[in-house]
């Protein structure tokens, strides 16, 4: 399998550190708001990955973060809280706004059949791992207190942006435009581990530590539980593509500077979601999450096969209408597995391999995800016999997940009719007639109804009444 790697911007074979295990970190949510679904698209991705791991033969041990503290708006470590601003929001406390959105984030994956991580770690049962990774950064000089702010030294590194390439000039100021400087660092790539109340005094989530009662910096959450659950060497770190520069980056200087090696050697972004107004946010346009799909008419289902239409190193432009046509072209694949359903006997093994190595080489094809959905229409057009492809679709789909035989199976059930009213009432005549054994009056009902247009039926399952066509 060869992925692409964006710390070496080339696409690489895919490897761990101790064969046949794979330990694998992806950023988790901000749990302030919904999840909009262009943050759904990275987990998305992000689950086809794992999923796929799994099919070729590794365990894989995934651990994600929850962030309910800290969190800034900005590169720059100013800006509002982000939970606390959710909490001023919704009137509620920062503690019941992680609750509440933690659950949506996960009701969500679910309709989405995004796997739960082995392990999912909120940062505020971390307090105590932050500060021993903090304090030992200070004892070896790559941190230093300033303005009652702990900041990481970013001077002590050879080389600090690993992601992209830039110049002197640049690596100096590291925060966006408009940010105002934070006159306490050293260095403005500088970043801050540990806030004081000096700096937050409205933050309501404050702990004891070393430098005074504070809270911790957001970077330093997911270095730390991912060293925790996933060891000292990680073999593959996921996220969106926003979160290489500042996040990523800091993750590596922060966790390699605290274990003298190097921490992670394979990094997997997934590009934005667009609009037409560009990239998708919440306080940009119509706040697009996965319930507003629902309401609009569109199974979840549906917009994870959008997304897999598109690799996911390519930004991926939103329209209803482009979700319209993934929806057309998601109810036709449902319509060609149904004829397949009710195929029974064995299956062609040689064929089966033949079919099942288009999908496969797709896959090991940096995740190409558009090419192994062709690879599953060929499976559809091929001249393999019903069984075969019956069995390769459910294969494919352990990694897809795309609720097909389920889709299938739901589309192939008979449909419910809705009966006119004097249908219904002449059939209710009948079942009164037929306790009463006046099967001659019975009879005479139903020439009445298959005379309005509707054919009856007895069968074990009971009276069946259809349109007559």
């Amino acid at each position: 399998m060869k992925l692409y790697n964006s710390l070496t911007r080339t696409k690489d074979d895919f490897y761990t550190h101790t064969p046949g295990r794979v330990e694998m970190y992806t950023c988790g949510p901000t749990v302030y708001h919904f999840a909009h679904i262009g943050n759904l698209r990275s987990y998305i991705m992000e689950d086809v990955l794992e999923k796929y791991l799994g099919y070729i033969g590794y365990d894989v041990n995934r651990v994600m973060n929850i962030t309910d503290v800290g969190h800034l708006t900005s590169d720059g470590d100013s800006g509002d809280d982000k939970m606390l601003k959710g909490a001023k929001r919704e009137n509620k406390t920062v503690m019941e706004i992680a609750k509440f959105y933690t659950d949506a984030f996960f009701t969500d994956c679910c309709k989405l059949n995004i796997k739960k991580p082995n392990t999912v770690v909120p940062a505020t049962t971390y307090i105590g791992e932050f500060i021993k990774v903090i304090k030992s950064l200070v004892d070896k000089d790559y941190a230093y207190l300033a303005g009652g702010n702990v900041y990481f030294d970013t001077s002590k590194l050879e080389k600090y942006h690993v992601f992209n390439d830039f110049d002197e000039e640049d690596l100096a100021v590291g925060v966006r435009e408009g940010v105002e400087a934070d006159g306490n660092k050293k260095n403005k790539s500088d970043f801050v581990l540990w806030f004081t109340k000096s700096k937050f005094d409205s933050q309501e989530l404050k702990w004891d530590s070393p430098w005074g009662i504070g809270y911790p910096g957001w970077h330093i959450e997911c270095s730390c539980i991912s060293m925790k659950n996933n060891g000292e060497y990680l073999d593959l770190h996921c996220g969106g593509i926003d979160n290489a520069f500042p996040h990523h980056t800091n993750e590596i200087a922060q966790s390699e500077a605290y274990l003298g090696h190097e921490w992670c050697p394979q990094w997997f972004h997934v590009r934005h979601l667009n609009t037409d107004g560009g990239k998708m946010s919440k306080s940009k346009g119509e706040f697009l999450t996965v319930s507003l799909l629902e309401q609009k008419g569109y199974d979840p289902i549906v917009y994870r096969f959008f997304c897999l239409q598109s690799h996911y190193r390519k930004s991926l432009v939103f329209s209803y209408e482009n979700l319209d046509n993934a929806n057309a072209a998601y109810q036709k694949l449902i319509a060609k597995i149904v004829p397949l359903l009710s195929a029974s006997g064995d299956v062609n093994e040689a064929r089966f391999g033949e079919l099942k190595a288009n999908f496969t080489e797709a896959m090991d094809n940096d995740l190409n995800t558009s090419l192994a959905i062709t690879a599953l229409y060929d499976v559809l057009k091929s001249d393999a016999d019903s069984q075969t492809k019956l069995a390769l679709v459910k294969d494919f789909d352990k990694v897809l997940s795309l609720n097909l035989i389920e889709n299938a199976q739901k589309a192939a059930a008979p449909k419910e009719i809705e009966l006119p009213d004097e249908i219904t009432a002449l059939l209710a005549e009948r079942r009164e007639a037929r306790k009463a054994k006046n099967f001659a009056l019975a009879d005479e009902i139903r020439d009445k109804i298959v005379a309005m247009g509707y054919s009856v039926e007895e069968t074990r399952q009971g009276t069946v009444v259809k349109p007559i066509k």
